[in-house]
């Protein structure tokens, strides 16, 4: 497969492109990085340096890979944190491109914006960019729990409400959904589920809740369900090898007690997830 992935960069650790890239490699994907900020560290520590890509440039990049001819090559775009609706726009504009010449291929959005906890974490009116104008045209959306609610205006609180969430969210345009950190009144106290719903049925994975929140995870999360349900056109299975892989990423990190997420430690858990969890069909 072969990605054009647009998202920020960071030379120190790992979120954005630093994120998904290396995992999508070790997969054997393809992947052409477009960078929209590229910064020292990610903005988690309160202080960083580096230049924000002005939106034509950005524009630029692109248009210079589909002056190679190679645009027509691209089986997916994938996108995560969108700091700008101008970035959104040229996003949607590289999309609409790729499937002028590749009908077949499919863009994976991360909607990031915020998380339980932290309410909104984007500028104001990206929320609602992402609701009303990038949503209809994501084929597979990764959205955590609290972003779920906000794309729906709903309060899920049952594992049936968050599926009809899912269905509604998936009835505006995205096929495949897939939902993170999903706490609902059926997970027991130190666990937590991941949620995939397509057009095949529904399904859920439980791990353990690790007592770690490092950033850059859901950037991995995105690019590894993404490969996953390409290579293998199966939700469930997509879903436990994606879960499998970025709880081992985790537990790396955990282990490392560092802050930046340990990809290269973990990396045979990218290549081949393990054997751990069991999927289980909710419809």
């Amino acid at each position: 497969m072969q990605i054009l992935s647009i998202q920020s960069s960071v030379a120190y650790g790992h979120v954005g492109n630093s994120a998904a890239v290396f995992p999508l490699q070790r997969l054997g994907h393809e992947v052409w990085p477009v960078l929209t900020v590229h910064f020292s560290n990610h903005t988690g520590y309160g202080a960083w340096r580096g230049p924000m890509l002005d939106p034509e440039d950005v524009r630029d990049v692109i248009a210079g890979i589909d002056e190679r001819g190679a645009l027509a090559g691209v089986d997916a775009v994938l996108s995560g944190y969108q700091g700008d609706p101008a970035v959104g726009a040229v996003i949607l504009d590289a999309v609409a491109r790729v499937k002028e010449l590749n009908p077949a291929a499919v863009y994976c959005c991360d909607p990031v914006m915020g998380d339980v906890g932290r309410g909104m974490f984007v500028r104001p009116g990206i929320p609602e960019f992402l609701r009303d104008t990038v949503v209809p045209h994501a084929d597979i959306l990764t959205p955590n729990h609290f972003e779920l609610d906000f794309l729906t205006g709903r309060e899920t609180r049952t594992l049936a409400e968050i599926v009809a969430a899912v269905d509604e969210l998936r009835a505006r345009g995205p096929r495949d959904v897939l939902v993170t950190s999903v706490v609902h009144g059926e997970v027991p106290e130190g666990s937590i589920d991941v949620v995939a719903v397509s057009d095949q049925g529904a399904w859920a994975v439980q791990t353990p809740l690790l007592p770690i929140l490092p950033n850059g995870c859901g950037d991995v999360t995105a690019a590894l369900y993404l490969a996953h349900l390409h290579s293998t056109g199966s939700a469930p299975t997509a879903l436990v090898r994606t879960t499998t892989s970025v709880f081992a990423i985790l537990e790396a990190t955990l282990a490392a007690g560092t802050r930046e997420i340990q990809l290269v430690a973990a990396q045979e858990a990218i290549a081949h997830p393990p054997d751990r969890f069991e999927v289980r069909r909710l419809r």
